[in-house]
C-alpha cells in the first residue's frame, strides 16, 4: 500500500514539484501525494538486474535507456516508475547534449515491481494511465505470485514463472530479437 500525505488543501502539481525529493520517492496525481514503499531485497535485485539486462540490449544500438526511479511528469501527474525505459530519441537533453534532469513525458515502457505492502490495483492503474498517454508497453512484476503481467493495446496477459514456461514476454518495438521470460526474471532471485 502507498502512504498518503494528508493535507487539508490539495497541492497543485507545480507546488508538489517544488518540494524536496524524498527517499523513497513520492508521486502526485489529482492533488494527492503518495509515497512509494522502501524497496526491499527481491524488489532491488529485480530492478537492478532487469534494468541492466535491458540496457545491455538497447544501449549499444541506441534504441532505448532503462532508468530506475526516473521521475516522469506528464498529463498533470508525476510518477516514479521502478524502471522507465525511454527510447533514445525521447531522452531529454540539455544544451550540452547530456541527459537533462527533468523528464516531462510518459515513459515508452513502464515497469513496476510490486513490494508486499503495495496495492497491485494501484500499480495496474499507473500502467494503464501511461498506456492512455501513448506508453507502448507496461510490465507489472509481482514477486510474491512469480508473475509478470504485460500491458499493451488490448487485454493484459499474465505470465507465471513455472518450470518449462519459457514463453517470451512482449518487449518494445526494435527489441524483438531479445527473448526474456518470467522464468528468466525470477531466476535472478536465486543467490
Amino acid at each position: 500500500m502507498f502512504a498518503t500525505i494528508e493535507d487539508k488543501q490539495a497541492l497543485s502539481l507545480e507546488v508538489f514539484l517544488a518540494l524536496p525529493e524524498t527517499k523513497p520517492a513520492r508521486e502526485y496525481y489529482q492533488g494527492i501525494v503518495t509515497q512509494k514503499p522502501m524497496p526491499k531485497g527481491k524488489h532491488s535485485i529485480l530492478q537492478f538486474e532487469l534494468a541492466s539486462a535491458i540496457n545491455q540490449q538497447t544501449k549499444p544500438q541506441k534504441l532505448a535507456y532503462a532508468l530506475p526511479e526516473l521521475r516522469c511528469t506528464f498529463a498533470e501527474r508525476s510518477i516514479v516508475p521502478d524502471i522507465a525505459v525511454i527510447r533514445w530519441e525521447n531522452l531529454p537533453r540539455d544544451i550540452d547534449g547530456e541527459m537533462a534532469d527533468q523528464f516531462l513525458r510518459y515513459p515508452d515502457w513502464i515497469i513496476e515491481i510490486m513490494s508486499p505492502e503495495q496495492s497491485v490495483t494501484l500499480g495496474m492503474e499507473k500502467i494503464i494511465f501511461c498506456l492512455q498517454q501513448r506508453t507502448e508497453l507496461g510490465w507489472l512484476i509481482d514477486p510474491s505470485a512469480k508473475s509478470v503481467t504485460v500491458f499493451q493495446t488490448g487485454l493484459p496477459k499474465v505470465h507465471i514463472a513455472t518450470e518449462g514456461n519459457n514463453e517470451p514476454l512482449a518487449v518494445i518495438k526494435g527489441l524483438e530479437r531479445w527473448s526474456i521470460s518470467a522464468v528468466d526474471i525470477f531466476a535472478w532471485l536465486k543467490v
